[in-house]
């Protein structure tokens, strides 16, 4: 597949996503005009408790176009109304106002207040409140007596400050009427516009016109793929697969090359980064084509073979940079910017283009039925999650697989004794072939399910080879029979792993 095309596919793939965003994005403020309005045409939040020790509590500043210079068009300007309903828990008035920022840290200068830093610390915890204290021994005078406030309201039990929005840098208060210590409310926003119906008129059509676009760019990407699979060598000049019957059709292969670098491996992190950054714009496009192919699996029983085998090249891809870096560290050749098969490289993955696919297992397959292999998955190659902490604050974090460990030692112990044990060698193949198997059905391209068989060794059971062995000299018998030195390849797999 030439440059050109992957371009093609890729920029076509981002922009599905952006016009699938762009449509979701409409749909929620489709659904939340219709149904998410009051009586009063109010947008509401829900209720918070606010509470402190100081004399006040205010809102983190609120820009709303501060900097742009006066008489010039901000969006702010017509958004429409804002409301803050307090409610004291006593018979005491409280106060309730918005004033410009600046002047509210003037009339606060120096007096012991909280600062709303955050509302909401977890999706369980809509009550927990992040306050930042600001430290002071001033007195304030009754708020009231104020001119600074742009609208306010003050009294015992139910406040309700209603404001059109405006232009500016602005801060909202809550404190006791008499500016006396020991302030406690509850506090709900709202706000009232008419933009919600025709933002999400503008989100539909320009999610539309994002997908018309990926549509017209997928097709040039992925029209003729004959063109670009003329660019393949003829069938006949690579070696026939001998596929065994037990053979899973989702073939991973390599075989770790003579002469590694002892320190190369150091570096090949950073060496990797341009295949990184290319891989992950692959990635987001096959993601896309995956749910495109999946639309059609579930129409018409066959997945386009265009889509599958970008897909597929995308795997491949992604393979021999595992294999040259942090999945294998199996060869010191630079891995090629391609999608296309290359017997050369000695590294491959290919998967049999299926005739019929299941309609319905579609469905279900990619998830709920690849859970009990993307468990192993997790652990072979690493994984992320989510989770809260001791904090409630909801984290985010992910670590190395079994691939990568098992990988390091191998080349570890290749540095300080100038030999890859073939044993780690096999094994780290076999963690490989499993994701990849797993990869394959995910992507929905085989309907088998992957085995729970670990198949080690660097030729696949089904490939007999996938492609001709490195040539080197007939040598003698190494010292150390289960170490691969730097003068001869991998042996020929063992009859087991045929």
């Amino acid at each position: 597949m030439s440059a050109g095309r992957i371009v093609l596919v890729v920029v076509g793939a981002l922009a599905a996503l952006v016009g699938f965003g762009l449509l979701v994005a409409a749909a929620v403020a489709g659904w939340a005009h219709g149904t998410q309005r009051d009586d009063d045409g109010f947008y509401r939040s829900g209720g918070h408790r606010l509470e402190t020790t100081t004399h006040a509590i205010t809102s983190d500043r609120i820009d709303l176009g501060a900097g742009v210079e006066e008489g010039d068009w901000v969006p702010f300007d017509d958004i429409g109304t804002a409301e803050v309903v307090a409610r004291a828990p006593g018979r005491s008035p409280i106060f309730v106002g918005i004033a410009p920022s600046d002047d509210v840290d003037r009339y606060l200068d120096g007096v012991a207040h909280d600062r709303v830093e955050d509302i909401g610390g977890g999706p369980f915890d809509i009550d927990d409140v992040d306050y930042d204290r600001i430290d002071g021994t001033a007195t304030p005078g009754a708020p009231a007596a104020e001119d600074i406030w742009v609208a306010s309201a003050q009294g015992p039990g139910r406040q309700v400050l209603r404001w059109e929005v405006d232009q500016g840098d602005w801060t909202v208060v809550l404190m006791n009427a008499d500016a006396s210590p020991v302030v406690a409310a509850n506090v709900a926003v709202g706000l009232r516009t008419d933009l919600l119906l025709p933002i999400a008129i503008g989100l539909v059509v320009a999610g539309v016109l994002a997908l018309v676009l990926a549509a017209v760019l997928l097709t040039l990407g992925l029209r003729h793929a004959a063109a670009w699979e003329g660019a393949v060598p003829p069938v006949a000049e690579l070696p026939e697969p001998v596929v065994l019957a037990d053979s899973y059709p989702a073939r991973l292969d390599a075989r770790l090359e003579p002469g590694l670098s002892r320190w190369l491996w150091l570096v090949k992190w950073v060496l990797v980064l341009p295949h990184v950054v290319v891989l992950a714009f692959l990635w987001a496009a096959a993601f896309v084509l995956t749910v495109v192919a999946g639309f059609a699996i579930l129409f018409t029983g066959r997945y386009p073979r265009s889509i599958f085998d970008f897909n597929v090249g995308v795997m491949r891809w992604t393979w021999r940079v595992g294999f040259y870096s942090f999945a294998a560290f199996g060869t010191d050749r630079y891995p090629p910017f391609s999608l296309q098969p290359d017997a050369s490289y000695p590294a491959d993955f290919t998967v049999d283009h299926p005739e019929r696919l299941n309609r319905w297992l579609v469905l279900v397959k990619w998830w709920l039925l690849a859970i009990p292999h993307l468990v192993l998955v997790a652990i072979f190659a690493g994984g992320w999650g989510f989770g809260g902490g001791d904090d409630d604050r909801w984290r985010v974090a992910g670590g190395g697989g079994l691939i990568a460990v098992v990988a390091l030692i191998g080349v570890v112990i290749h540095a300080v004794r100038g030999a890859y044990p073939r044993e780690l060698f096999h094994f780290v193949m076999g963690l490989n072939r499993w994701v990849f198997r797993v990869w394959a059905y995910v992507w929905l391209m085989r309907d088998e399910y992957p085995p729970f068989r670990f198949d080690g060794g660097g030729t696949d059971p089904g490939s007999m080879p996938a492609f001709p062995p490195a040539p080197h000299a007939p040598e003698a018998p190494a010292a150390d029979e289960h170490l691969v030195g730097a003068g001869g390849g991998e042996p020929p797999p063992p009859p087991h792993e045929r």
